[in-house]
């Protein structure tokens, strides 16, 4: 069936857009010593892959509009893979962060091309997927980042594994394009223009006086108004992603008694638990709402990081930040489904717009997280990512009971 196929298509995509970056990541405390950088130097240099994103800006959406979502994903994969690659085997400062940054934009563009895609998916198949999706990608960023701690247990040079990882997976992200192709009339831009003109409509509706309708300007204060927190939601949930992805490892190794081998694992124990909350996000929507889901998450994240915070022995801590992932699991993917349904914003804009503002956390946690560790400690910094799961409750309680497309 077609609506089958697209769902294997879809979720190849995130899984592959997972592993494709995450892939280099246990090898980050090697770069970083081969460079000989310190906190600071390193959190300003792997902050290039949050400000390339920037960059891309509302890219995102005007690509997908001409190019559609299953192509643009492709290609962007295989140009991803080539970023990643050589950022592996830069031998400079310069060109590890042009890399990342390249990285960052060709991400962008790719995320918010599957997340377009997925919705319609989502829409065709008349049942929630959104959360699973984002659990398969949480799936692939844990392989990538047993691929890589795997990697440099054996020694396998970091040029050779990425070389490998990148062509391997650049062919599954062109097989995932072809399957996830949708039935005419069915694509990724007609669905989402369809549901994006009836919420418009709505407000619309109740914005008129009388028989008079909203004038364009209206419309768009309200979007503005509907995307602004959610966007923040998002940010909450990246920048606990980006703890995991560049100081998990730091942290256990140099802030705790973990052997070696085993704080290689640490980005894979957060990883995994997204997976597990995200798996289990869907179900738990159905059952008591997306809101209270994202508001409890936060809230068990934060929880997660007291444990970290206060310096017991390394197995609590693996906790901790076992709790942190799977906490922040449905914050992403509750902040994009809700994206998508903004009225006022052109097809796949809100989706684009969202992922591009949402790397902002990611812009500001690495240096915010290096300053701070290097000016006290890096478990004092952990304070960041435990103050972002208790906005994240706030601001899902709030837009649970206000918003007509909050989360």
């Amino acid at each position: 069936m077609p609506a089958t196929r697209a769902r294997l298509g879809v979720s190849l995509m995130f899984f592959t857009n997972g592993v494709l970056y995450s892939a280099l990541l246990p090898r980050y405390p090697e770069i970083k010593d081969a460079l000989d950088l310190s906190n600071t130097a390193f959190g300003l240099t792997v902050v290039a892959f949050p400000a390339g994103a920037i960059l891309a800006a509302g890219a995102g959406g005007p690509l997908i509009r001409r190019f559609g979502a299953p192509l643009l994903t492709a290609v962007g994969s295989v140009l991803l893979a080539i970023a990643m690659g050589v950022a592996g085997v830069s031998g400079t400062v310069a060109l590890l962060f042009v890399a990342l940054m390249l990285g960052g934009v060709l991400d962008a563009v790719v995320d918010a091309a599957q997340n377009v895609h997925g919705i319609a998916v989502e829409r065709l198949r008349g049942r929630s997927i959104i959360n699973s999706l984002h659990a398969i990608w949480s799936l692939g960023a844990a392989s990538g980042g047993v691929i890589g701690a795997a990697a440099a247990a054996t020694d396998v040079p970091i040029g050779v594994q990425m070389t490998v990882n990148g062509l391997v997976w650049s062919a599954v992200a062109v097989l995932a394009a072809w399957l996830a192709v949708l039935p005419r009339g069915a694509s990724s831009e007609q669905v989402a223009g369809q549901v994006a003109g009836q919420v418009a409509g709505q407000v619309a509706d109740e914005s008129a006086a009388g028989s008079v309708a909203a004038p364009a300007p209206r419309v768009r204060r309200v979007a503005h108004r509907l995307l602004l927190p959610l966007v923040l939601l998002a940010i909450c949930g990246t920048l606990m992603e980006d703890v995991a992805n560049n100081w998990v490892v730091l942290f256990l190794g140099r802030e705790t008694s973990a052997p070696a081998v085993f704080a290689g694992l640490g980005l894979t124990v957060v990883l995994v638990s997204q997976f597990v909350g995200r798996l289990l996000g869907d179900p738990m929507t159905d059952r008591w709402g997306r809101g209270a889901v994202a508001r409890n998450g936060g809230l068990l994240a934060a929880l997660g990081m007291v444990l970290v915070v206060v310096g017991l022995p390394h197995p609590f801590a693996f906790l901790g930040f076992a709790l942190m992932g799977f906490g922040s699991a449905t914050l992403v993917p509750a902040a994009f489904a809700a994206a998508d349904r903004v009225p006022g914003l052109p097809v796949g804009t809100g989706v684009a717009l969202l992922g591009w503002l949402m790397r902002l956390g990611f812009l500001a946690t690495s240096p915010v997280i290096g300053l701070l560790s290097d000016s006290t400690s890096l478990q004092v910094a952990m304070v960041v990512p435990l103050g972002a799961g208790v906005v994240a409750a706030v601001l899902a309680e709030r837009t649970r009971r206000g918003d007509r497309v909050g989360v």
